[in-house]
């Protein structure tokens, strides 16, 4: 705001342009033009900034020109003279809560008179003014009496000022003005009770001015006292509107008098800011008017509140016995409002003790604001509590209610009313109080603060607040990070909260509260360590709380319920069987564990049971089941064989058995009902070795068995793989195409069949290869003499059995097994 006053504005410029004679400038800087005040509004009010310190004023101005069209210079000198003897009261009689407050005296030069007080934003004329000109309704007599009922609305004057009250602020400003007539009723009567004696402050406070023309009270009840007269400058009277009828028809006043005044503010407030007696500066107008008054009170007060309304009347009595006495206003239900009362304790706070004052910002202010008003929040709580806070002996009892309000407050108000002085109170020296308070709330700060701010600013003072030597500041600080963990990101998590939680636990082991702490936390930050972090930090830290608690022994079991329920964490049964459930089976039978508690432990432990069961069981199934596996003694076969043993041991690598053309199902079972078996020497015995065959491959199908003329590629060899040739004598290529394709029928059989069914065995040449194909009987027998002349160990002919080879001897056709039923 002070850089805004140097931007060399139009407005600002004016300010100063009118005080450039003045010695005040001297002392402050002078600002835009705000409001007016005084009799005649001849006050001209402009805001202003004590130059040493930026202390934020405003300066009443009164340029002396405006008493040039007086023309009689005496009366020149009269007007300036009340004005500076106004400013002489408000300073004698001090009263902050009540009476304006003036930072500096009067400052006289041959062109203005000027002083500066606390910052106002306008008087209460200048809102009336407003009020009115917006449509209001006027109640006034009729024409012939002076006064009439208009429903227009009425020009804006230039001195209107924009304003709407709320009724909390207007009970408020009521009461203040009452309480600040009580003040001054031993001593003066104020004699000019009217809206533009009243000032309202930048806090929303109404406080009571225009001293100008103040009476000494005196022992008798009755002071003799000047009547409102055309002969003297309006500026130098009081406001006819608003003289009480004894001081204009019998000149003399009281403090009843005053009290009249204030019943007419109380009903221009509550009619639309229109007095009930617009005199327009006539005394002949104002008899008139005051005729009809009880009409016009009458029309008027349904507007004043029902607990109002009977006191009101009282007050405009013309009868000055009747009038009521201020505490009598003062007591009536209408003002026994404790919010109300709340808010004026602000003013006299500093009037009362350190213990009253904790308990006042503690419990009844922090209790009575989600009543009041949030514009009364802003305008008046706040700036009183912003200066607070600052105070080391009350800063910690200040913060609860000032947390209440960023928590019930918008985004847009906390980040610009509110957080810059925060920031004072995070970055600041801390006592221990406030610290904890802080941090117990710093969740409601966090959810209004910029990301950047928590960065920068709220998140290291939970960081250091971890290093603090007091118990009860580490134990917040652990209980913080669980309330705002989503506002850290896991790298803080990892580098900066667990470790801070392992050296909190170390310094105090047997601290329930700190540990209790510490497990909420890891509860809610689990998910966001890494297995590592799991392994090294987390589970050791468990498994040393040595605490007997219920509450202790069910938060355990929760966390351990957690790791359980997700592989990530790494738990193996190893560390289950021998770490974990040592330490958690002597608590089943802890006295202190509730039902609930108990099935949570209980539920843990099954759950390790069942996964310790569960991974035993499987490895112990499959060391069965590789002991008993048939494999085993596969490779040993061929020393049991009777045939090949000359053979030596051979793996075909990466044999590939082409797709092959099948005949169909009812083909297979024609061909073998014609004729017999090829491994059958009988047809009794075709049968047999089809079912043999069918039991030893049951899940084969039938026309499986019926194969055309396969394809077996063989890769070349290679010396990585299992029981390979070397290199160069791998197999080639070979494609059956020699045999005559009418009758082929192949059996696929594997080694054990044939031994069973020829009376010899074959060796096991590959795992991956379960039995051998042959295109044809003649090429199998010349291939098979071939080989055996040769000797050769290596050809892929020489794997078929001998067996073979001597069943078919026997048969006197071997053409038969291809001709079908010929």
């Amino acid at each position: 705001m002070f850089s805004k006053l140097k931007s060399g504005t139009s407005s600002a410029s004016q300010g100063a342009q009118v005080l450039s004679t003045n010695n005040i400038l001297n002392l402050f800087e002078v600002g835009k033009y705000v409001c007016s005040a005084g009799p005649e509004l001849i006050w001209k009010v402009y805001e202003g900034f004590r130059k040493p310190d930026g202390k934020e004023v405003s300066i009443f101005v009164f340029e002396k020109k405006l008493a040039d069209k007086l023309h009689k210079p005496r009366r020149k000198e009269t007007v300036t003279e009340i004005l500076k003897k106004s400013v002489h009261y408000l300073e004698m009689l001090r009263q902050p809560k009540l009476i304006l407050k003036v930072v500096h005296s009067v400052e006289d030069c041959n062109e203005t008179l000027a002083f500066a007080a606390e910052p106002v934003i306008a008087s209460l004329a200048n809102i009336l003014a407003y009020q009115a000109s917006i449509g209001g309704r006027a109640v006034n007599g009729p024409p012939s009496t002076g006064a009439s009922i208009t429903a227009t609305a009425m020009p804006r004057p230039a001195h209107a000022k924009e304003y709407n009250f709320l009724d909390f602020e207007i009970k408020y400003g009521i009461r203040q003005i009452a309480e600040a007539l009580d003040f001054l009723s031993p001593q003066v009567h104020h004699h000019n009770v009217c809206p533009s004696s009243i000032l309202v402050t930048k806090t929303g406070t109404w406080k009571l001015s225009g001293l100008e023309f103040i009476v000494q009270t005196e022992a008798r009840e009755r002071i003799t006292c000047t009547p409102w007269t055309s002969r003297l400058p309006k500026m130098a009277q009081p406001d006819l509107d608003y003289i009480a009828p004894e001081v204009q028809l019998s000149s003399y006043c009281s403090s009843h008098s005053d009290m009249f005044s204030l019943g007419m503010v109380i009903f221009a407030i509550f009619n639309n800011g229109r007095p009930l007696i617009q005199a327009n500066h006539s005394s002949s107008t104002y008899m008139k008017q005051l005729d009809v008054l009880e009409n016009q009170i009458h029309n008027v007060l349904p507007k004043l509140p029902a607990q109002l309304q009977e006191m009101a009347t009282k007050m405009l009595s013309k009868d000055v016995d009747a009038r009521p006495f201020v505490k009598n206003l003062l007591h009536t239900p209408y003002f026994c409002d404790r919010f109300v009362e709340t808010i004026q304790t602000l003013d006299i706070i500093n009037m009362k003790d350190l213990t009253q004052k904790c308990q006042f910002y503690k419990i009844t202010l922090k209790e009575s604001l989600p009543f009041i008003p949030k514009k009364i929040w802003y305008q008046r709580v706040w700036p009183f509590l912003q200066h607070e806070m600052m105070k080391s002996d009350v800063s910690a009892a200040v913060l609860h209610p000032v947390i209440f309000l960023i928590q019930e407050s918008s985004l847009e108000d906390y980040e610009t009313l509110m957080l810059p002085a925060m920031s004072k109170i995070f970055n600041g020296p801390k006592h221990v109080p406030v610290q904890v308070i802080l941090l117990e709330n710093l969740h409601v700060i966090l959810e209004k603060t910029p990301r950047d701010d928590i960065r920068k600013e709220v998140l290291p003072l939970l960081y250091t607040a971890f290093d603090f030597s007091d118990i009860e500041v580490q134990s917040t600080a652990v209980l913080a990070v669980t309330n705002v963990s989503q506002y850290m990101d896991d790298t803080a998590i990892r580098r900066m909260v667990l470790p801070k939680l392992k050296m909190v636990y170390e310094t105090n082991p047997n601290d329930l509260k700190i540990i209790l702490n510490i497990l909420a936390c890891l509860e809610i930050i689990l998910h966001r360590l890494e297995k590592q972090q799991i392994i090294e930090d987390v589970l050791p830290l468990l498994w040393i709380v040595n605490q007997t608690d219920p509450e202790v022994i069910a938060r355990i079991a929760v966390i351990y319920s957690m790791i359980l329920r997700d592989k990530k964490y790494g738990l193996s049964v190893n560390m289950i069987a021998t770490k974990i459930m040592p330490t958690l089976i002597p608590h089943t039978m802890n006295p202190g564990l509730n039902l609930e508690q108990f099935q949570t432990l209980i539920e843990v432990l099954q759950d390790m049971l069942e996964q310790i069961d569960r991974n035993q069981r499987n490895k112990l199934k499959l060391d069965t089941i590789s002991m008993q596996s048939p494999d085993r003694h596969r490779p040993l076969r061929h020393l049991y064989s009777s045939d090949n043993m000359h053979a030596q041991n051979f793996n075909i690598p990466n044999l590939k058995i082409e797709q092959r053309k099948t005949s169909s199902a009812e083909d297979m079972v024609r061909k073998n009902s014609a004729g017999s078996w090829w491994f059958g020497g009988s047809p009794s015995g075709s049968d047999s070795n089809f079912l043999r065959v069918v039991s030893s491959f049951p899940n084969r199908r039938l026309s499986d068995n019926m194969l055309n003329t396969p394809k077996i590629r063989v890769a070349p060899s290679c010396a990585s793989s299992p029981g390979s040739t070397p290199v160069g004598t791998g197999l080639p290529i070979r494609r059956h195409s020699n045999v005559e394709r009418r009758g082929s029928t192949i059996n696929l059989s594997p080694p054990s069949l044939a031994r069973s069914m020829i009376g010899g065995s074959m060796p096991n040449t590959s795992s991956s290869v379960p039995y051998l194909l042959s295109s044809s009987m003649n090429s199998i027998r010349s291939r098979r003499q071939s080989t055996c002349s040769q000797n050769s160990s290596t050809g892929i002919l020489q794997q078929l059995g001998s067996g073979v080879v001597k069943q078919l001897s026997t048969l006197q056709n071997p053409y038969q097994l291809f001709s079908g039923n010929k």
